[in-house]
């Protein structure tokens, strides 16, 4: 397969996908969004790949979200918003194998959901998670919401989302965001361990306990399903625009002017 902005590489039976946008800070446009999705079926059914993990080219950021200089009401590809995000998130949670997050920097907005719907998330000592969307007019109505309110708690899931603060590696780590922290240098040695030891697991034992975790949270992907033409309206409205347009101009954004 050919990718544009993803790197591919199986290690020792690890497949590595990586966001390659690292001057977008791993912001993912539609391509980005097809192009994962593309890499995770070719890992997930690969019989040598025993795990595989997603990560983000670069030392500054796992992933940012989507790349607002593609969104304009609207981003550039198929999908309810312009973005496939559905199909991408039921990718990471369909994949017969353990999908670990890597975050080596910032795991903001898309990029902590991704983090969040990944089986296990490893970081470094310079990670920072977060979440922006009620402060750039926007919002992760499913998995983003739900499901992570399923991992953290459901107060520590608003205290995320309402309040919009950052999160060391250790504090993600302590409220159950994140499986470990390591040293940032020793990061990528530890996640290829980690991967290592998934492929010395019963691959069929690894499926069927995926496949039962999912079955819990399996209706959330109708909560999402609605929640993102919700959102597809909500983009089309002043208000969300207010959002990128004080982003461009460097100023606070005035949601409230919009609210009648």
């Amino acid at each position: 397969m050919n990718f544009e902005d993803i790197l591919y590489e199986v290690r020792n039976g690890v497949a590595w996908i990586t966001i390659n946008r690292p001057e977008k800070m791993n912001a993912f446009r539609g391509q980005t969004c097809d192009e994962i999705i593309k890499a995770l079926n070719k890992a997930g059914y690969d019989r040598d790949v025993g795990a595989i993990v997603l990560a983000g080219a670069g030392d500054r950021a796992f992933c940012t979200g989507g790349d607002q200089s593609a969104h304009s009401g609207n981003y550039d590809g198929r999908g309810t918003i312009g973005l496939p995000m559905e199909e991408l998130h039921t990718a990471i949670r369909d994949v017969p194998k353990p999908v670990i997050a890597r975050v080596q920097g910032f795991a903001i907005g898309g990029g902590n959901v991704l983090a969040t719907i990944c089986d296990l998330t490893i970081c470094s000592d310079k990670a920072q998670f977060g979440q922006v969307g009620p402060k750039m007019g926007s919002v992760d109505p499913g998995y983003g919401t739900a499901f992570l309110a399923r991992v953290v708690g459901e107060k520590k899931a608003r205290e995320i989302w309402y309040l919009n603060r950052r999160y060391s590696g250790a504090e993600a780590v302590a409220m159950g965001l994140a499986n470990f922290c390591f040293p940032h240098d020793e990061l990528d040695a530890e996640v290829q361990k980690i991967g290592e030891e998934l492929c010395e697991r019963s691959p069929t034992a690894l499926a069927i306990a995926k496949r039962s975790f999912n079955a819990d949270t399996a209706h959330q992907a109708g909560i999402a399903g609605l929640g993102m033409y919700a959102l597809k309206l909500y983009y089309d409205t002043e208000e969300s625009r207010e959002g990128v347009n004080a982003l461009k101009e460097k100023r606070k954004p005035e949601f409230r002017k919009y609210v009648k």
